[in-house]
């Protein structure tokens, strides 16, 4: 969600969106030269040696060829945003080790605009490959099946692509690559750590603060965090509001909160969105008497934390996401053989569920501001 990744104030979702965040405006042709790598975000290697005929005996073989330097478009939900720029660098990064050059697609959180740059990318005939970064996936399904079938290999990483929100397994037919976080999952730890943040309360008040209510991703997270909290029949979800990854939002549905319920024992909701709440809090001289849960694992609410500001978050790996789905691209391409689905939160110390009792494991796993 996905996750979509503070978030664009610039929204031009449709009830589609499943993603939105703080970005800034595409340019006119929605695609932009990428910038230069990263190196440290992943290891380098050697260079390819010179093949210059003078530079070997005129008896020895032929060196091997060089491989050929690969073209990808990289369709980005948003560049400027906090959570999509490490994980933009890191492609970057995996691109230039692995001889490909990488031309950035900005949708600036249009669906529309992003389903648009695909059929560009694809009858352009300039790409061997795509890696897409979907805003909703379900969107982009055909597109990438035409691109499939026209020979270009797709690779998508962090949004589920499709409409199955429980399995990190390619949805698509013949899709080279696919490196994502899986919903369902990660909607059941949200609900994990909200039955730990209510301890022996009962009943439990929880104000629910979604990202973007319509996209499918929320609702998916949604059914999995009530799944999860059924285990506590004393929570009750009393409030509910939306932050679409902004701050500011965050703040205004916790005051709204807040003034309806005053006994109000959990807030939960994205990273940026419990910065938001967290102020609210504060000025509400509520603090130490709100639990409030995140999901993102971004540096900020690690610090909250591990300061006691906040109750426990949801690690989400962005950068890692950016750097696998562009490795296993570029040697699904080279071998002709599609690599996996892979979701890389599932390897995390603890599943990625933080509280203050191991945030220490996590501080430098941070792999976005928050």
């Amino acid at each position: 969600m996905s996750p979509r990744r503070t978030r664009s104030a610039t929204l031009r979702l449709a009830a589609l969106a499943a993603i939105a965040a703080f970005a800034i405006a595409a340019c006119s042709s929605g695609a932009t030269t990428a910038p230069s790598a990263v190196a440290s975000a992943v290891p380098s290697v050697a260079p390819v040696a010179s093949t210059a005929a003078s530079a070997a005996p005129s008896t020895a073989p032929s060196p091997s060829a060089a491989p050929k330097t690969l073209q990808l478009a990289y369709l980005s939900f948003a560049i400027a945003n906090s959570y999509d720029a490490p994980m933009l660098a890191a492609a970057q990064a995996a691109a230039a080790a692995g001889n490909a050059q990488i031309t950035v697609f900005d949708a600036n959180n249009d669906p529309t605009a992003q389903t648009k740059q695909l059929q560009d990318a694809v009858s352009s005939g300039k790409y061997d490959g795509v890696i897409v970064q979907p805003i909703y996936g379900g969107g982009l399904v055909t597109g990438v099946q035409a691109a499939i079938a026209k020979g270009i290999a797709v690779g998508n990483i962090d949004q589920i692509l499709g409409t199955d929100y429980t399995t990190a397994n390619a949805q698509i037919q013949g899709l080279s690559a696919n490196v994502v976080f899986v919903p369902s999952d990660f909607g059941t730890k949200i609900g994990q750590l909200v039955v730990k943040a209510c301890g022996s309360s009962n009943p439990c008040k929880v104000g629910y603060i979604y990202s973007v209510k319509a996209s499918g991703l929320d609702a998916a997270l949604r059914k999995a965090f009530d799944a999860s909290i059924a285990a506590n029949p004393g929570i009750k979800v009393v409030a509910e509001g939306e932050s679409f990854y902004q701050t500011a939002l965050g703040l205004k549905a916790a005051q709204d909160m807040l003034t309806a319920h005053k006994d109000i024992n959990v807030i939960v909701g994205a990273d940026q969105a419990i910065t938001g709440a967290l102020q609210a809090v504060q000025a509400a001289g509520l603090k130490g008497k709100v639990n409030l849960v995140g999901y993102g694992g971004g540096a900020v609410a690690l610090q909250g934390i591990q300061s006691g500001d906040r109750f426990g978050t949801v690690v989400q790996l962005p950068a890692t996401e950016g750097r696998l789905g562009t490795q296993n691209l570029i040697q699904a391409i080279r071998s002709g053989t599609p690599v996996p689905g892979t979701d890389p939160l599932a390897n995390l110390p603890d599943g990625g569920v933080v509280t203050k009792d191991n945030v220490a494991t996590f501080l430098t796993l941070a792999e976005w501001p928050g």
